[in-house]
């Protein structure tokens, strides 16, 4: 899992196409055989690269295909589109998806992956085979069978000439080009599925819900934690307009994105909403985005009042998009309803990179005796705003405005976020904010749990004086009583 607006750290686009043929050994009664394939690196960043593959039959039709190649510099493939893809070593197995299967004499088709390189050297391949034939630019024709000889004079000439043109075919279907695959269903890793493990499909088959335009305050880049690239989004406002449901978006959202290192973007996004006859709504949405694509697919999830007007957004099943206007400085939002609508192919499937920790979309739990303090808290809190009973239980939420740190963290707490309490049997605390250090660095703070029970996690900069934070092995304290709100302390676990 993982983050970063969508703006790869692109290196430089590479715009190198490789283009490649098929050649086919004809055995006895065989099809004739023949391909070509054009392979082209799209773009190219620090570790990553997507690319595009053409394949062209030009051989018998065919009903089923596998592409396979060879890459002899250590890339590996970490996300696809438009097919089915398998990788051994350096040997890559391409095999077709259900629309995509038949190919035609002549006919074409294309897919896309992204993948991890060496940052030296990352050379196309060169031994495009499809379904065992190499591919070369040529046919090989069909040989008579061994024992019947050859004809020794001439076919008698057709008295109905031939065609001058070809006959019409219907083309395969159109993939998508782009590792966004806007008609795609995108598939996320399975340690962040948004709720939706067999895909997000397209919002747009659904029906429209509302669109909302945040505006946004401070972006701030955490760097590389051990999870990813870190950026935070404070929301600043908003409006909310649609045909059920018009209003605001609260000051004090955060809008959390992680760039993973294959170049994808896990998302997640907490924030207010309050309706026009002032009812508050929680929203905390999750979303995912393959490598280069600056739309966020997102799973938006919300919690009203259910004695409200708006207990319907309880119950619904939605996907929208999220994307970023930087010159307007606005975050943008349009969610749709898309009950009974299925995953189905195009699919963009996601893989986070191997050797990397995952983020969590729930708390964390651990056990243990606390041990020596690390550093403690004054938090100053805002106005709470009640959702009161909603599908979850009843969710109250604390706005934070501030606060200092005194300790081995030494720095404020910054405005935004909030604890999002959750009360019922037991009441559990759920905060979310951002620490700035006296030396400049930045600290995403989550500390959940029920009372006497909190565990705090931490996402700094890995390459920082703070990373010792990232190892996630401590304790806090349960809230105490300070001026205009509360005191922390944390401490290790032992």
């Amino acid at each position: 899992m993982r983050l970063v607006h969508r703006r790869p750290l692109l290196a430089g686009a590479l715009a190198a196409a490789t283009l490649v043929g098929v050649v086919g050994v004809a055995t006895a009664a065989s099809a004739a055989t023949g391909c070509r394939v054009t392979y082209t690196v799209s773009s190219q960043w620090n570790g990553g690269f997507g690319a595009n593959v053409a394949v062209t039959n030009l051989g018998d039709p065919i009903n089923g295909w596998q592409l396979t190649w060879s890459f002899t510099a250590g890339q590996q493939v970490t996300q696809y589109w438009n097919g089915t893809v398998s990788q051994n070593g350096g040997r890559v197995t391409v095999g077709n998806t259900t629309w995509n299967a038949a190919l035609g004499t002549g006919g074409s088709t294309s897919f896309g992956f992204n993948g991890s390189w060496n940052n030296v050297s990352n050379p196309a391949p060169t031994d495009f085979a499809l379904n065992g034939t190499p591919c070369t630019g040529s046919t090989t024709p069909t040989t008579p069978t061994p024992g019947t000889p050859p004809p020794t004079t001439p076919p008698p000439t057709p008295t109905t000439p031939p065609p001058t043109t070809p006959p019409p075919s219907t083309p395969p279907p159109t993939p998508s080009t782009t590792p966004s695959g806007a008609e795609a269903t995108i598939v996320p890793d399975p340690s962040w599925t948004c709720g939706r493990s067999t895909g997000l499909v397209p919002p747009t088959r659904g029906r429209l819900v509302f669109r909302a335009a945040a505006q946004l305050g401070a972006i701030r880049d955490v760097g590389v934690t051990q999870y990813g690239h870190r950026r935070i989004l404070d929301i600043r406002g908003g409006t909310v307009t649609g045909d059920r449901i018009n209003g605001s978006i609260l000051t004090g959202g955060l809008d959390l994105e992680l760039t993973l290192g294959t170049g994808a973007t896990e998302l997640e996004q907490v924030a207010i909403l309050r309706t026009g006859d002032g009812t508050p709504i929680y929203l905390r949405t999750c979303g995912v985005a393959p490598a280069g694509d600056s739309t966020v697919r997102i799973v938006p999830d919300f919690e009203a009042p259910n004695s409200s007007p708006y207990a319907w957004l309880n119950t619904g099943t939605y996907v929208g998009t999220r994307t970023v206007d930087t010159t307007t400085n606005t975050l943008n939002l349009a969610v749709y309803d898309v009950s009974g609508v299925s995953p189905a192919d195009p699919r963009v499937q996601l893989r986070d990179p191997a050797g990397t920790a995952n983020q969590s979309w729930d708390c964390l739990t651990g056990s243990g005796t606390r041990g020596a303090a690390v550093f403690t808290e004054a938090v100053t809190l805002g106005a709470s705003v009640s959702i009161g009973a909603s599908k979850r239980g009843t969710r109250n939420i604390i706005p934070i405005t501030g606060g200092t740190t005194t300790g081995r963290v030494a720095g404020s707490v910054l405005p935004g976020g909030a604890d999002y309490q959750l009360i019922g049997s037991t009441t559990t605390l759920d905060a979310r904010y951002v620490l700035s250090t006296t030396d400049r660095e930045l600290i995403l703070v989550r500390n959940c749990g029920a009372f006497g029970r909190l565990v705090p996690t931490f996402e700094a900069r890995a390459a920082g004086p703070y990373a010792f934070l990232n190892a996630n092995t401590w304790l806090s304290s349960d809230p105490g009583s300070a001026p205009g709100g509360v005191s922390i302390t944390f401490y290790e676990r032992r």
